[in-house]
């Protein structure tokens, strides 16, 4: 039979055996809910959890199938050239195509009242008329290409549009000053319409630097 000393002993929860033993560290506590076998689970679960969190935001990172990878400089530059080959193809072909159709109008006689009006020779004014029906179809050519250009690469528009942004800013920061410029030294093509790579932007940073140096030593 126990002695009534050693009961109460050993009635005594785990918990407080583990919470009075002065070799017992603050990280070594645990709370009796972990030493409970059927609420283990429970320890685990903050865990489980951070892991879980961790593993959808990996997953949410990673480019989802239907979405497009970002666009980069130098395929930014391809399109770019692209485009302008759309701009001067329709500019081309809407300036032919304006000029045969203004020489056809002018043939029919419908602008002899315009033409009696301008103190030139008559076939030196329908000369200038077609040339100037040309000269409309080659200015609405750069519109047109731009507007074929983006119906065929639709799903790029948005991104080109930003990173052209972005490029103008590049442009309008590191471009020279043009009223320093003169017939010696003129400006090295300030609008960057030239630039087709990234190996042409870096040689037209070049360019600004050498404007720079040579306006310098011709103050001095």
């Amino acid at each position: 039979m126990a002695s009534p000393l050693k009961t109460p002993v050993l009635r005594m929860p785990l918990a407080g055996l583990v919470r009075s033993s002065p070799k017992a560290s603050f990280s070594s506590v645990r709370p009796a809910s972990c030493l409970s076998h059927n609420l283990r689970p429970q320890c685990y679960a903050p865990a489980t959890v951070s892991i879980a969190k961790t593993f959808s935001s990996n997953v949410s990172d990673k480019p989802q199938p239907g979405e497009l990878p970002p666009l980069n400089w130098n395929s930014f530059f391809k399109l770019r050239v692209s485009r302008r080959r759309y701009q001067l193809l329709f500019s081309i072909t809407n300036g032919l195509f304006a000029g045969a159709g203004g020489a056809a109008f002018l043939s029919t006689g419908m602008a002899e009242p315009i033409i009696s009006q301008i103190p030139l020779d008559p076939f030196m004014t329908l000369g200038l008329m077609t040339v100037a029906f040309s000269g409309l179809g080659w200015l609405s050519g750069p519109s047109i290409g731009n507007q074929v250009f983006y119906l065929l690469n639709r799903t790029w528009k948005k991104q080109m549009t930003q990173k052209e942004a972005q490029f103008f800013e590049r442009i309008k920061k590191h471009r020279v000053d043009p009223t320093n410029s003169s017939a010696s030294n003129p400006v090295p093509d300030f609008y960057g319409e030239k630039i087709s790579s990234v190996s042409g932007y870096r040689q037209w940073l070049k360019d600004q630097k050498a404007f720079n140096k040579k306006k310098t030593a011709n103050f001095v």
